[in-house]
């Protein structure tokens, strides 16, 4: 009996954390639950082997198992876009990887408290992009990262010591660049015009917003992903959207950010990539993102090796054509989406407290 009290209680709070994950509560301890999917569904075909095999009474047995039934196909259908039995979303670009009109792009969170500055700038000198993108930079990160600088002369570089620092090289032409704190005081974004080798350009945006804490709202984070999303929703420039979102890629409000900027994801169908939490391999989900107009075409994307950082760095390389071709676009955004959009935006625009800062993991 005591073993049926423990699987009934494991069984019940998986269902319970399945349940809160869908809640529409802008609170970092409900956002918390959307992250775990793979790990709560690999918990739970645990969880059905030893109730298989500890359970006799029928009625205990069929009841659990229904339970972790649940369970495993609510999770699993929320990652299931993620693997290879879903159409990738992002065409695959024909071309040479150095055509003049791909664009390769580093996308790494440094974290401020890791002093390891040398493997960072090594792994970004062996992936060699046209633009390098770091967050969590402070004062002594960027002094550390003058390496990268060399050979990309246009650079955006605003370091600070909250955590929310960014800094931006990149070889190829950077113009009308905007440092724009979007939501939240101290919380930069850079919006910049990139010139591609082939004459065209496109619009880069990269973000860092709040993480969601399980004891503060999550409304910053929302909040600044919905105003990316309307801001390349206006723009008529191909767009680009990269760095740590700080929001799973299943989640509900990265879905609605697709919808509502019309931006493709070219992780469905080809993979998690999980770049957090990079110290434990048992508690990874994909927190740093890049998102594209369908104009582009994906070339490659990887995962970098640990730089010490909790999260591990991203690489894309992109290719700018001149049609959509026949990528997947995500839904169409509907006036349910546009309302939810304002509402998120307007929340978040009436925060009063500072951004969650360095010592957010305390």
């Amino acid at each position: 009996m005591t073993a049926h009290l423990v699987l009934a209680v494991l069984t019940v709070l998986f269902l319970a954390a399945t349940g809160i994950s869908f809640v529409r509560i802008a609170h970092g301890f409900v956002r918390s639950f959307s992250f775990p999917r793979l790990q709560i569904l690999a918990l739970t075909v645990v969880l059905a082997g030893f109730t298989i095999w500890l359970v006799d009474d029928p009625q205990w047995l069929w009841t659990l198992l229904a339970g972790q039934a649940i369970v495993a196909i609510v999770q699993a259908a929320c990652i299931l876009q993620f693997t290879p039995l879903r159409p990738r979303q992002s065409e695959r670009f024909d071309g040479p990887d150095d055509a003049p009109n791909v664009v390769s792009i580093l996308s790494s969170n440094v974290k401020m408290s890791n002093r390891d500055y040398g493997r960072t700038v090594q792994i970004a000198r062996d992936a060699n992009p046209d633009i390098a993108l770091f967050m969590e930079v402070d004062q002594a990160w960027t002094d550390a990262l003058a390496p990268i600088g060399e050979g990309r002369p246009h650079q955006v570089v605003q370091p600070l010591d909250n955590a929310y620092g960014m800094a931006l090289y990149s070889r190829l032409e950077l113009a009308d660049v905007q440092v724009q704190d979007l939501i939240m005081d101290e919380v930069p974004s850079i919006i910049a015009t990139v010139t591609l080798r082939d004459g065209r350009s496109f619009r880069l945006y990269c973000v860092h917003p709040e993480p969601p804490v399980p004891h503060i709202d999550s409304a910053g984070r929302d909040g600044e992903l919905m105003q990316v999303a309307h801001l390349v929703d206006k723009d008529e420039m191909p767009a680009v959207v990269c760095g740590d979102l700080n929001d799973v890629a299943w989640s509900h409000t990265t879905r609605l950010f697709q919808r509502l900027s019309g931006l493709l994801d070219p992780r469905i169908g080809r993979g998690f990539y999980s770049s957090f939490d990079a110290r434990f391999w048992f508690l990874r989900w994909p927190l740093d993102h890049l998102f594209h107009d369908a104009r582009f075409r994906l070339v490659s994307m990887r995962r970098l090796p640990y730089t010490g950082s909790d999260h591990f760095p991203m690489y894309f390389s992109l290719a700018l054509t001149q049609s959509t071709g026949d990528s997947a676009p995500p839904p169409e955004k509907d006036e349910t989406d546009l309302e939810e959009s304002r509402e998120i935006r307007e929340e978040a625009r009436e925060l009063d407290r500072d951004a969650i800062g360095v010592d957010w993991e305390k």
